[in-house]
């Protein structure tokens, strides 16, 4: 409601039915399919409105899902049929006909691995050894160097204007999207506070007082439209003439 964002809008974006959307917002998680969906239709609408869907599905996981729902059981247990006529139940296969068949498949299992690799095993055991160490241990190391080097998404940034008088204003977020689509604010007139990685922002002229994060930063007076770029880990930063985003 603060990005002044439809429904409908994120609907054909995210490609999440309203009324999972609408129960996501009322934590109605009755109306939804299940927590698996939950968990997934939180990261994805999080992502759609530049929220951070890591930490919302682990207030999900700690407020709202049973211990019984987090592990749910892939395989069901087979319920017993009774025979036509009211008889007595059918049971399935007894335990040690099951045993009996678990035995056989691994002794045939196992005499195909002796003899796939029996040959170049009594040549040369060591080399086979010392090589599916070393795969292991680089398969290892890429998992554990591929964990480190995962970059973490961009933070979220809070913003929003109050002008002092009339001022042209250009505003976009994520996803090139018009916050504030090139239109004229008047004096006195306070927005709504956007939220985004990234703002591209243009300013007719200094008449404005910008909220970032809830602290107010002033704009420079100047004689021409005035632009910045805005984000979490580099503050404001201005923009050239040729950089300055224009809504058109």
């Amino acid at each position: 409601m603060r990005a002044r964002i439809d429904v409908s809008e994120i609907e054909a974006q995210t490609k999440i039915r309203a009324k999972y959307l609408r129960a996501l917002e009322n934590e109605e998680w009755g109306l939804l399919p299940g927590p698996t969906f939950v968990k997934s239709f939180l990261r994805t609408y999080a992502t759609a409105l530049g929220l951070d869907g890591r930490a919302l599905v682990e207030e999900y996981r700690l407020h709202h899902e049973r211990a019984s729902e987090a592990f749910e059981p892939i395989v069901s247990t087979p319920r017993r049929q009774r025979a036509r006529g009211g008889g007595r139940p059918i049971s399935g296969p007894s335990r040690g006909y099951i045993a009996a068949v678990s035995v056989i498949g691994g002794v045939i299992v196992l005499l195909i691995v002796l003899l796939a690799t029996g040959g170049g095993s009594s040549k040369s055991p060591s080399r086979t050894t010392a090589t599916t160490t070393t795969s292991h241990s680089s398969t290892s190391h890429h998992r554990s160097s591929s964990t480190a080097a995962a970059p973490r998404p961009p933070a979220v940034v809070a913003l929003s204007l109050k002008p002092s008088a009339t001022v042209y204003v250009c505003l976009i977020g994520d996803h090139a999207r018009k916050l504030i689509p090139g239109i004229e604010l008047q004096a006195g007139e306070s927005t709504a506070t956007y939220h985004a990685r990234h703002f591209l922002i243009t300013l007719g002229n200094s008449s404005v007082t910008m909220y970032v994060d809830g602290r107010p930063r002033s704009v420079p007076p100047s004689s021409q439209a005035i632009g910045y770029s805005i984000t979490k880990a580099r503050g404001r930063q201005p923009l050239q003439s040729s950089e300055l985003p224009t809504c058109k």
